[in-house]
């Protein structure tokens, strides 16, 4: 049985470890990204049982994927291997001291070729929670249905849907998103949004209202990311606020992801609402304290680092 399930692409993160232009003779750092894999091993560190489903291709970035992912404690179980096309590649340069570039190549790769078929209905059923993205669905027909069909497979069997907006501008429109997603979002128990994303759906101007509008669709949890400015969520008609945890900031990337990783997590262990918010904010906080997507993400027994002296003994 696990407790969390969640489905998506996971791709080579290639970093430039030098600020400038990619350059002969720049060094780089090799490792992996994915929102959906993000989440999955933020909800493993934190205690919990958490299952990946993707395809990989049959290379070396794919299985340092799932060795990684393995490694993490995350079930890929149900991950597929495909020898036809190549696993994905992000391509990260720190174009200066605080710019970071992102060049994603994925277009018919691996990734793109998860399907309705790679969804598992025998283990969303078993899971307490089931964690769908905005951008799986927009990387094609097949990863649109597999992600449609794990959330009807999920409120049939009573497992709670999260879903986090994650629009990418690069890969649709704000109308393409938004008609594609409002099925989902109209499904889903827990909505996460950044301002910008809630506003797909709706007009609303401030967080307080752009949440209201999103829990008039359906969800009961309705979360709005507010980046450096915290996170605030309405709950059961209530709203509640959460400050960002003060870090310095050393990597941005991923930081939305081990929010939503920390807040499920702590929902999964009966947590409160202003509970979930504070756990979020302090596994964004380490998130974007170390390089990398993933790599900060903190163990449960490390949240207390956040909160005493700079130098613990």
């Amino acid at each position: 049985m696990t407790d969390l399930v969640t489905l998506g692409e996971a791709m080579l993160s290639v970093s430039t470890t030098e600020t400038g232009p990619l350059a002969p003779g720049r060094t780089a750092r090799l490792s992996f990204a994915g929102a959906e894999a993000t989440v999955a091993i933020g909800v493993a560190r934190q205690g919990h049982r958490a299952s990946w489903i993707g395809v990989v291709g049959d290379d070396a970035p794919g299985a340092m994927i799932l060795d990684s992912l393995r490694a993490e404690g995350v079930d890929v179980s149900r991950v597929r291997t495909d020898g036809s096309v190549p696993t994905g590649l992000m391509l990260r340069q720190r174009r200066t001291a605080d710019r970071t570039l992102a060049a994603y190549y994925r277009k018919d790769l691996a990734g793109s070729r998860l399907g309705a078929e790679d969804v598992d209905a025998a283990l969303i059923a078993e899971a307490r929670v089931l964690h769908v993205t905005g951008i799986t669905p927009a990387l094609g027909a097949g990863p649109r249905e597999a992600v449609a069909r794990a959330v009807q497979i999920a409120r049939a069997a009573g497992t709670a849907v999260s879903l986090d907006v994650n629009h990418r501008s690069l890969l649709w429109s704000r109308q393409e998103a938004a008609a594609a997603l409002l099925p989902l979002l109209k499904e889903a128990d827990i909505v996460f949004a950044g301002l910008d994303e809630a506003r797909l759906f709706t007009e609303a101007g401030d967080p307080a209202e752009a949440a209201r509008a999103l829990a008039a669709l359906g969800p009961g949890e309705c979360v709005i990311k507010l980046g450096s400015d915290g996170a605030l969520a309405l709950v059961d008609g209530e709203v509640l606020t959460q400050p960002a945890v003060p870090v310095t900031a050393l990597d941005p990337i991923g930081a939305g992801d081990a929010f939503v990783a920390g807040y499920l997590a702590a929902r999964l262990d009966g947590a409160p609402p202003v509970g979930r918010l504070r756990t979020g904010a302090i596994c964004g906080a380490f998130s974007v304290s170390v390089a990398g997507d993933w790599e900060g993400l903190p163990r449960r027994a490390e949240h207390s680092l956040l909160a005493g002296d700079d130098v613990q003994r």
